[in-house]
């Protein structure tokens, strides 16, 4: 079923926008089969753009949604149209470069190609294509004092554009290099999304937002740099375009599942440890990660304790054990003994004994590495930094992670200065 489409809110080169009459608050984002480069100053049909772009940024979106990621985008609605939600746009171009290339050589010239930026090196440029698109400093961007959707553009807001432009990099490269491609630059664009006032990544992700280097390798370049380096433009140059272009939609969409599937095996010693048990099993879930409960006590049952574990070894699936035992902790330290896998102690403590009973979680046997994490949701985040080293979308969900809480003590900080001026 079509939506009814109202009043068309903005056309741009690649896409039109219309407000959707029966669903408040949200817009159709349409892309166009139209490719341009430098300002428009070249401009092609390409058939089957449209499809190709919405399917690449319709991934992606949801790639940094599933991760955590507060953006527009909603759903999407055809093969050539998104859904999201309704933004006024702040008209910057955030830049975010991992490799010199391009632009940056032309304006810092003796600095080679290839150069690498860690940290990441952040641009802006104002969205003015009568004089070329400036790049702009921060203070310019403060000065303009952009107001929109009732948002005033000020410090907090430009420190978040900046940190979120960062972790959506670092995100997108992730994802890339499981695919062995380097992620070597990027433009993306924030809106305030009028019902909330919140500052989301916004308009689109494609393949003429990025560079994107198979083996790291500028020759076997994907993305839209291939049209805009053409000499001519011929039906066959534009064949090559369109086949670099349906080949990052095709790749796109493997960035989605999971690289190596992990679990955790959560051992308790008895049944009464079951709510603690449950708030780990809940962590692991929120972070894609299955999650087993078991009950052994090493004490009582030293040899059944041995076949559980022997059980998990078995099948070739990574694994991170999780001892939880109340007062003398066996189970952890008798895992740790005996397996090769992490084994993370995660005892629960009771106010009574819990000064004494840490020690038997704390003090272990040489040869033991097990380690102790008090809480069951940072045992559980422990548990993820570990899979994260090689499950891309682990790692993505705790990055974004760390920027969600970066940005909630920002805002909270703005809150408390409007409210003590």
């Amino acid at each position: 079923h079509s939506p009814a489409l109202g009043l068309k809110l903005s056309e741009g080169k690649t896409k039109q926008i219309f407000l959707l009459v029966d669903q408040p608050g949200l817009v159709l984002v349409q892309s166009k089969d139209q490719i341009t480069a430098g300002n428009a100053a070249r401009k092609d049909q390409m058939e089957g753009k449209a499809a190709i772009a919405n399917k690449t940024t319709s991934c992606v979106f949801r790639l940094l949604q599933e991760s955590g990621i507060k953006t527009a985008f909603v759903k999407q609605h055809s093969d050539t149209a998104f859904i999201a939600a309704h933004c006024e746009m702040i008209p910057i171009e955030w830049v975010c470069r991992r490799v010199a290339t391009g632009s940056f050589l032309k304006r810092n010239p003796g600095v080679k190609e290839g150069y690498r930026f860690s940290p990441l090196k952040m641009e802006m440029f104002f969205k003015d294509d009568a004089n070329n698109d400036p790049q702009w400093s921060e203070e310019q961007l403060l000065e303009a004092k952009f107001c929109l959707a009732g948002l005033t553009i000020g410090q907090c807001e430009v420190d978040i554009m900046n940190r979120s432009t960062v972790a959506i990099f670092e995100i997108l490269e992730k994802a890339w290099a499981t695919q062995d491609c380097t992620l070597v630059d990027m433009k993306i664009e924030f809106g305030v999304n009028v019902k909330t006032q919140e500052i989301v990544l916004a308009d689109v992700i494609d393949n003429d937002s990025w560079r994107l280097w198979p083996s790291g390798d500028r020759s076997q370049q994907k993305d839209k740099q291939v049209y805009r380096d053409l000499k001519e433009v011929t039906p066959e140059a534009m064949q090559v375009v369109k086949r670099n272009f349906e080949w990052v939609s095709e790749r796109v969409k493997l960035l989605l599942e999971h690289q190596a599937g992990g679990r955790v095996v959560v051992l308790m010693g008895s049944t009464s440890d079951m709510a603690h048990c449950e708030k780990i099993r809940k962590a692991c879930t929120s972070y894609g990660i299955p999650c087993i409960l078991r009950v052994t006590s090493a004490h009582k049952g030293p040899d059944e304790t041995l076949r559980i574990k022997a059980e998990y070894e078995g099948d070739g699936v990574p694994t991170v054990f999780v001892a939880v035992a109340g007062r003398s902790n066996g189970l952890g330290p008798v895992m740790s003994g005996n397996t090769a896998y992490p084994v993370i102690n995660c005892p629960p403590l009771t106010p009574d004994w819990g000064a004494q009973d840490v020690w038997s979680s704390l003090r272990m046997p040489s040869g033991l590495g097990c380690s102790t994490v008090l809480s069951p949701e940072a045992a559980a985040q422990f548990a993820a930094q570990i899979f994260g080293l090689t499950d891309h979308l682990v790692w993505c969900k705790l990055r974004a992670s760390m920027l969600n809480t970066w940005v909630a003590l920002k805002l909270a900080d703005k809150k408390l200065q409007a409210c003590s001026l």
